[in-house]
C-alpha cells in the first residue's frame, strides 16, 4: 500500500535529518576546535519500482563525510612548532603510543594543523598525542632520496638527538691588498702572512695560514706570488702551493691574471677557489676569478687583509628549532650556526574529502581518498608549511545556524507525515465498527 510507503518515507526522513543534525551539533562543538573540518550531510532519495496507476514512496538517504579540502583561516602563534599548511595538503604524524611500543609500527595519520612541543623523549608532540614525522637529513643538511608513494622513510622529529652538533668548515675567503712594489727586481721579498681559524669535524679549533712570498725577477717586475697553505691540524704540513699573478694592464691593474697551481691543491676558474686538503677534508679557498679584484689585488699600497670570511662553527647546544616554508626542520645553536635536521613532505591524495575521519582533527588513507603522494611543500598542487600558525575550524557558526533552523523544520514535518498516516490507518481501522 502507498500508505505504508508513506509511513516508511516519514521514518526515513526523521533519520537523515537526525544525522543532519548529528553534523550540525558537531560543528558547532568544534567551533573553536583548531584543524576541525565541518562534517555534512548528503541527502538523496530512493525510488520505487512503480505499479500502473499507483505510487509508492521510497523515501530517503544521508551521506555524512567531512569537508577536508576547506581551508580554515590560518591565525599566528608564539610557537615556532605550531604548524599548519598554507594550501592543500597534510602533514604526516603517528601516534605517540606507537613510538613509544618500539615494535617498529609507525601507522601513517594526516592533519592540517598542530601545535608541536618536545616531550620527554625529545619528540615533537601535541597535547592530543599526534607526533610529527619528517625525512631526516644527513649531516651537511641534505635529504636523502626517499620513496614518495609510501612512508617507508618517514621518522618521528626528534629534537633532543641534536642537542649538540658542531659546523664543520667546508669555505673560507681571503681579502687582502698585496704590495705592488714587493714584485719588483731589487725587492726585499718579505713574505706576508694571513691565518684563519678553521673547524674541524668535532668542532675542535685549527688554523690554515696562507703564505704570500714575492716572485722577485732580476729585472722589471713580476706581479707574481708564491702562494703557500700550511695547516696547523697537520703540525704545519704544506697543504697547498700556488702561484697568483696578478694584471698589470691599464684596464684590470692589480686584478688576478691567473693562478697556477705548483704543487698541492687545484684551482677553479670558474668560482675563483682553491681546494685544499686540510685535515677535516677538502677546504675551499676563495681568491678571486681571473679579473676579479674582489679579493686579492696588488696595489701600489701596503699589505692589508680587509675581508676574511669562512663558514663552520665549534660545538654548538641547542638553542631551538623553527621550521619554514619548505618544511624543513631548522636548528638553531646558540655559538651562532643553524642546521637542517629534518623536511616535512606534504601528503596529498586525489580526493581528500575521502579520508578517515579520526579522533583529535586526524585522518587515514582509505580507499575513497585514493592512493598517497608525498610532496616537497610547494611542489606540484601543495601549499606551504607555515610555521608560527594555526589553522582555525571550518565551522561557519551563521551557517549552521540557519541549518539548524531548517533541519528542525523538515524533522517536524516528517513527523507530521507520521501523524497524518497514523490519523489516516485509525480512519481505516473505524470503517469496519
Amino acid at each position: 500500500m502507498s500508505i505504508s510507503s508513506s509511513l516508511n518515507a516519514g521514518v526515513a526522513g526523521l533519520n537523515v535529518n537526525s544525522s543532519k543534525l548529528a553534523t550540525i551539533s558537531d560543528n558547532i562543538a568544534n567551533s573553536g576546535t583548531y584543524g576541525y573540518k565541518r562534517a555534512d550531510a548528503d541527502f538523496s532519495s530512493l525510488v520505487l519500482t512503480q505499479r500502473q496507476g499507483s505510487y509508492a514512496a521510497g523515501g530517503v538517504r544521508v551521506t555524512s563525510y567531512r569537508q577536508v579540502e576547506s581551508q580554515g583561516t590560518l591565525v599566528s602563534t608564539a610557537n615556532a612548532t605550531d604548524v599548519a599548511v598554507g594550501g592543500r595538503g597534510m602533514l604526516p604524524v603517528t601516534s605517540i603510543e606507537s613510538v613509544d611500543s618500539d615494535d617498529g609500527s609507525l601507522p601513517l595519520m594526516l592533519t592540517s594543523t598542530g601545535s608541536f612541543d618536545p616531550d620527554s623523549n625529545g619528540y615533537l608532540v601535541t597535547k592530543s598525542g599526534l607526533a610529527l614525522m619528517g625525512w631526516p637529513a644527513d649531516a651537511d643538511g641534505t635529504i636523502p632520496t626517499q620513496p614518495r608513494d609510501s612512508a617507508a622513510g618517514l621518522e618521528p622529529i626528534v629534537v633532543n638527538r641534536n642537542q649538540f652538533a658542531a659546523s664543520p668548515t667546508t669555505e673560507m675567503a681571503i681579502g687582502a691588498n698585496l704590495p705592488a712594489e714587493a714584485t719588483q727586481a731589487g725587492a726585499a721579498g718579505t713574505p706576508q702572512e694571513i691565518s684563519v681559524e678553521y673547524f674541524d669535524n668535532t668542532g675542535a679549533s685549527h688554523t690554515i695560514i696562507a703564505t704570500f712570498t714575492p716572485v722577485i725577477p732580476l729585472t722589471g717586475q713580476s706581479n707574481t706570488w708564491a702562494l703557500e697553505v700550511t695547516d696547523s691540524a697537520q703540525a704545519g704540513a704544506v697543504i697547498g702551493q700556488f702561484d697568483v699573478i696578478f694584471d698589470a694592464t691599464t684596464a684590470l691593474g692589480g686584478s688576478v691574471f691567473d693562478v697556477n697551481p705548483t704543487g698541492l691543491g687545484s684551482y677553479s676558474d670558474t668560482t675563483g677557489a682553491l681546494t685544499v686538503g686540510a685535515a677535516r677534508g677538502p677546504i675551499e679557498i676563495t681568491v678571486g676569478s681571473p679579473g676579479s679584484s674582489s679579493f686579492l689585488t696588488q696595489l701600489s699600497a701596503e699589505f692589508a687583509p680587509v675581508a676574511i670570511t669562512k663558514n663552520g662553527a665549534p660545538v654548538g647546544n641547542l638553542d631551538g628549532v623553527e621550521i619554514d616554508k619548505n618544511g624543513y626542520v631548522i636548528a638553531t645553536y646558540d655559538t651562532g650556526f643553524t642546521r637542517r635536521i629534518y623536511q616535512i613532505p606534504l601528503v596529498d591524495v586525489p580526493n581528500l574529502n575521502g579520508l578517515n575521519a579520526l579522533d583529535n582533527q586526524a585522518f587515514t588513507v582509505s580507499s575513497e581518498s585514493g592512493a598517497l603522494y608525498l610532496w616537497d611543500a610547494g611542489d606540484g598542487p601543495t601549499g606551504s608549511v607555515e610555521g608560527y600558525s594555526r589553522e582555525e575550524s571550518t565551522t561557519d557558526i551563521a551557517a549552521e545556524l540557519t541549518s539548524l533552523i531548517q533541519t528542525q523544520r523538515a524533522y517536524s514535518s516528517n513527523a507530521k507525515i507520521i501523524q497524518t498516516v497514523d490519523e489516516m490507518l485509525q480512519e481505516t481501522t473505524n470503517i469496519k465498527r
